[in-house]
């Protein structure tokens, strides 16, 4: 199998999970079992390949965000659009360095933008990390699929704090940060940014896998488990943000999204 045949074969999977032409599409991702599968077969394919098999399934009408998370501004390490790398693996960065990727501009949680739409993200600096003009409100607004390859929600879906800023919950606010912010053009100022965080002082624990179950039991996710088959699955921002915002609306977001420390 040579590897366009891979590449061919891997965006058939992610098809199969969801992923159609023309889609807005957003991966959380962990590469390493996908990697370690191809190669007990003696193929070596990279995170580049994994990144053009995901281009190839949206096609050349659709567009890919990726998570170029970064938690050091918050330490008071300076940030750089060009330079920061993401911390979230290496098909992020394979992104990140795509030819024509945009980077959004929180110092936080930005993203690369892949295809047709993502010159409607170009300059984006949103003060917010979920706010209604970042990212992920452009997913939310656009018809956005999510794609999540071997990952649980705890550890991938943080558009659930979204839905959360959406609705101003309780157990979260809204905590600044500022530090040394270098942008596109090379210019470096002082910034403040916001992210909308847990209150660690209720003992509030971000707790979001039994949402994950909800999400499985009424159907809205397509495609695979972590650890099954090719280990990925699709839903759409849509109902994501319908289910999540009735859980909150409902009182039902602790048990579901959160959990208390402590708590038995």
């Amino acid at each position: 199998m040579n590897k366009q045949n891979v590449i061919d074969s891997l965006a058939a999977s992610w098809s199969a999970a969801g992923v159609n032409k023309g889609d807005v599409l957003l991966v959380h991702s962990s590469i390493k079992r996908t990697l370690n599968r191809y190669k007990d077969d003696g193929i070596s394919i990279t995170p580049s390949d994994l990144l053009e098999s995901f281009l190839q399934a949206i096609g050349g009408d659709g567009t890919l965000l990726m998570p170029l998370f970064n938690f050091d501004f918050p330490k008071g390490v300076p940030f750089d659009m060009q330079g920061s790398p993401s911390h979230m693996g290496a098909l992020t960065e394979a992104a990140r360095a795509y030819p024509n990727a945009v980077r959004t501009g929180h110092p936080i949680y930005s993203f690369a933008v892949i295809g047709k739409r993502a010159k409607e993200l170009a300059g984006l600096e949103n003060y917010s990390g979920y706010g209604d003009d970042s990212p992920f409100a452009f997913l939310h607004r656009n018809n956005a699929k999510i794609g999540v390859l071997d990952l649980d929600d705890q550890n991938s879906m943080t558009f659930y704090h979204y839905v959360e800023e959406c609705n101003q919950v309780d157990y979260r606010y809204m905590k600044h940060f500022e530090g040394d912010y270098t942008n596109f053009n090379g210019e470096t100022s002082k910034r403040k940014f916001g992210l909308f965080v847990r209150n660690i002082e209720k003992c509030v624990k971000t707790d979001v896998n039994p949402m994950q179950e909800v999400l499985w039991q009424k159907g809205l996710y397509k495609g695979e488990r972590p650890g099954v088959g090719n280990g990925f699955r699709t839903i759409e921002a849509s109902a994501i943000f319908a289910e999540t915002d009735g859980v909150i609306k409902s009182g039902k977001a602790q048990g579901l999204l959160y959990s208390i420390e402590g708590d038995a």
